[in-house]
């Protein structure tokens, strides 16, 4: 049901079988094929290390440029701990009125404001979920990392496929090893969020209501800035050289997109790239929306085609919301 559009191996090669290349050049619909120039002409000017990767809903085609790369996930890893916490709720370990306890060791001085709350107050998993998502609460990640367990959520990103999906420690964004120590590709974000969007991750309503709380999102700075007021569900990520955001896209032409740049001279040019690759991609899919309507077609049964990428032209200047803060992080 969802064939690959463009396939791409990590590092930047476009690297594709001649059969898949030539049924690509034949039989790729005009808007798609467009986006597929448009974007590999773009990577060139890229700024510091870029990656990402966009899969149209409704026909599975997928373009991507490193899309295998292995990055910092920054807070886009909240989203496979999000992922744990509902797959155990399913399973009936607890509910969404389970209170968590905070501990000293689950304080992280970065976004949010748990971390400023009194030891051992109490939190119910519904809030601790709300805070990670919606305004990137470090401590309330850690809460939840802590109640459902770190290799938990790994092994249930590798059962789902997510083999680059890695969290090796609690999010400590004070350690310069918050680079190493959360990791992801964009693969591995649209694959987790494709099926989230096909209500086809844990179960149909842990699907909802994770895009429920993805929809909520508060920093909107990167993939909605450049577009119509759409619903979004989505995720960012920032560091010092790095900016991420994974989302969904609910346009005429439903999509999943994953952009990460890492490597940044600047934060701004991260950003600027970011929103040019969402506005190329949301315009295409619109025009794609229209092309299938004109076109109506048997959906391919197969992967399809190569690879892209695109650079950045604007140079907006919204502040982001990073995922470290001001105050530094007492030792533990």
């Amino acid at each position: 049901m969802r064939p690959n559009f463009f396939a791409l191996l990590a590092c930047g090669v476009f690297a594709v079988s001649v059969s898949a290349r030539a049924a690509a050049q034949t039989e790729m619909p005009a808007p798609l094929a467009h986006l597929q120039q448009s974007l590999r002409s773009a990577a060139q000017s890229a700024p510091g290390f870029a990656a990402y990767e966009i899969r149209d809903l409704t026909t599975g085609y997928t373009s991507g440029y490193n899309m295998n790369a292995v990055m910092p996930a920054a807070s886009t890893i909240k989203v496979p701990i999000m992922v744990e916490v509902f797959k155990q709720m399913a399973a009936g370990s607890f509910d969404l009125n389970r209170r968590v306890e905070l501990l000293p060791q689950d304080r992280d001085w970065g976004s949010g404001d748990l971390c400023e709350a009194p030891t051992g107050s109490t939190f119910p998993v519904s809030a601790l979920l709300t805070e990670m998502i919606t305004v990137s609460d470090n401590t309330a990640a850690n809460m939840l990392i802590r109640l459902v367990g770190r290799r938990s959520i790994n092994a249930t990103m590798t059962d789902l496929g997510l083999h680059h999906t890695h969290l090796a420690d609690y999010i400590r964004t004070a350690e310069w090893s918050v680079r190493t120590t959360l990791r992801t590709t964009p693969s591995d974000m649209v694959k987790l969020l494709s099926d989230m969007a096909k209500n086809q991750l844990i179960d149909e309503w842990s699907s909802k209501a994770m895009i429920a709380i993805l929809e909520r999102q508060e920093i909107n700075t990167l993939l909605p800035a450049p577009l119509p007021a759409i619903p979004i569900a989505h995720k960012t990520g920032s560091l010092y050289d790095t900016l991420n955001d994974v989302g969904i896209v609910y346009g005429a032409e439903p999509y999943v997109i994953a952009v990460m740049t890492t490597n940044l001279s600047s934060l701004d040019s991260g950003r600027s790239f970011i929103r040019r690759i969402s506005r190329v991609a949301y315009s295409t899919m619109e025009k794609f929306a229209q092309w299938r309507a004109a076109n109506p077609q048997p959906q391919p049964d197969a992967p399809a085609a190569a690879s892209a990428a695109t650079t950045a032209s604007d140079t907006a200047t919204i502040p982001d919301v990073p995922m470290w803060g001001a105050s530094p992080s007492p030792s533990p």
